[in-house]
């Protein structure tokens, strides 16, 4: 996509950034710039003019700065598991690699804190820090590939949010690099803060839009000793989605809970290598359940609980995961849902989240959309926050309905999703393919306001442009 306002990556640029990063730092071949075109996002492909691969904030600060000047738009790039578009560089110019920036700073076991930078694969910090018996929760499904950084740039979460939160409840500081290269922290480690606006939480969830984070300092807590999973087949998946109210309605709060309908874990068994259980006729959808504490007798009582709670509901056989192995099976499946779908057919995957009392209606409401449009989907994810993934399939829908019918379908969605109290993204954030939607969810003073922050940030407009407002 082509924008007069932007410059041109030219020889001299070209010569500027080789000098500054090293020759092997510059990318211009065509397997490089596509690679660094696309995410996990649909179908779309938009290659940079170049990929950089800086190693040090100096040498960030420097990228930016040059390309403040020169007009030169910027897109951040991660481990490229996002679903929203938002590393995809519409207006081409330069892609900057975070893959360097890979170390593990600190890890402060006095302070419950770890510092890192933004290229860490989100589980190698998971692993690193429960070493030490500390705990960082937030577990994106796609953990064992996707960067802390673009953790942070999305405010992702994952099954353990029911309980533990998201990553904005876990970042204390960030060092970040402003568009025209000057270096901030915006915050202090320190577990309160009531110094000044929250630069902090602003700049998590902000996608790349506003500055380049080159280093984070997370809160950690410690590990809990022990954790049960057992997986419920229900053979009504409107009664699954009630469930997750009652449960959390009784007091007891899961480290996950999870919905799949039977369309979702169909796919998912049928690209498994190794499938832990096999579907029964009447299983219309499942509840992952998982407890943690660090007392054994406490979490079998309140595991117990939770089988008295679900007898009220139309289950079938209820699957206990009898150890580590079978647990690690057991999520496989839930995680492997989204790949799955995406073997299965071209799709789209919509991110809405709703008060958790309101996901029956918000699961009825979907099922109903789909026969009025001609389209089926696959609904999973963390209920016990009410953060339902919609993953609308192709199949096969012709393109002329894909394109044009398709679209006043979503729209019709979020605007229920903003009837029942929701919002159109939950994890996964706005970026590219959502920011056409932003209206239902926001007053034209609202988006302004947002613009308004974007430009002192980012006067040039060179940060991830292209991404979060209305066209």
């Amino acid at each position: 996509m082509l924008n007069s306002a932007y410059k041109k990556v030219s020889r001299e640029d070209l010569q500027f950034f080789q000098l500054t990063l090293g020759e092997g730092n510059v990318l211009i071949d065509g397997d490089s710039l596509n690679s660094h075109g696309r995410d996990e996002t649909e179908d779309i492909l938009c290659p940079p003019e170049v990929v950089l691969i800086p190693a040090d904030s100096g040498q960030v600060s420097a990228i930016l700065a040059y390309c403040n000047e020169n007009f030169i738009p910027v897109t951040i790039r991660g481990a490229g598991t996002g679903l929203s578009g938002g590393a995809i560089p519409v207006f081409g110019g330069a892609c900057i690699s975070t893959k360097k920036l890979n170390r593990i700073l600190q890890i402060d076991e006095d302070n419950f804190q770890v510092t890192t930078e933004p290229g860490v694969v989100t589980e190698v910090l998971q692993n690193a820090v429960r070493e030490k018996g500390l705990f960082y929760p937030p577990d994106p499904a796609s953990k064992g590939s996707c960067f802390i950084g673009g953790n942070i740039a999305e405010n992702s979460g994952g099954p353990k949010a029911v309980k533990y939160g998201v990553v904005s409840d876990y970042v204390l500081n960030l060092e970040l690099v402003l568009p025209n290269g000057k270096i901030i922290n915006t915050g202090a480690n320190v577990l309160k803060n009531a110094t000044g606006y929250n630069l902090t939480q602003l700049i998590v969830g902000s996608e790349g839009t506003l500055g380049f984070v080159t280093k984070i300092t997370l809160k950690l807590i410690p590990h809990p000793k022990f954790d049960k999973l057992l997986l419920v087949p229900f053979k009504d998946a409107v009664k699954a989605a009630e469930a997750v109210a009652e449960i959390a309605k009784s007091g007891i709060t899961p480290s996950g809970l999870e919905f799949m309908d039977r369309d979702a874990v169909d796919l998912a068994l049928r690209y498994s290598e190794e499938p832990p259980f096999s579907l029964e006729a009447d299983e219309e959808a499942f509840l992952l359940i998982e407890l943690d504490g660090n007392k054994n007798a406490e979490l079998d009582e309140t595991l117990e609980s939770v089988y008295l709670l679900l007898q009220k509901y139309p289950v079938g056989e209820v699957l206990f995961a009898e150890n580590s192995v079978e647990k690690e099976r057991l999520w496989k499946i839930r995680r492997g849902i989204g790949e799955a779908v995406k073997r299965k057919s071209v799709y789209k995957e919509e991110d809405t989240v709703v008060p958790r009392f309101h996901l029956p209606e918000l699961l009825r409401f979907t099922k109903s959309l789909g026969k009025k449009y001609g389209f089926s989907s696959a609904c999973y994810g963390h209920a016990g926050d009410g953060n339902l993934h919609i993953n609308i399939l192709k199949n096969d829908l012709s393109d002329d309905k894909w394109k044009h019918e398709l679209p006043i379908a979503i729209r019709e969605l979020f605007s229920e999703v903003k009837r029942l109290g929701g919002t159109i993204s939950g994890e996964h954030g706005i970026g590219l393919v959502q920011k056409e939607f932003m209206d239902i969810v926001f007053s034209p003073i609202e988006l302004q306001l947002m613009r308004n922050i974007k430009k002192v940030f980012d006067p040039n407009n060179i940060m991830n442009p292209g991404k979060i407002f209305p066209d």
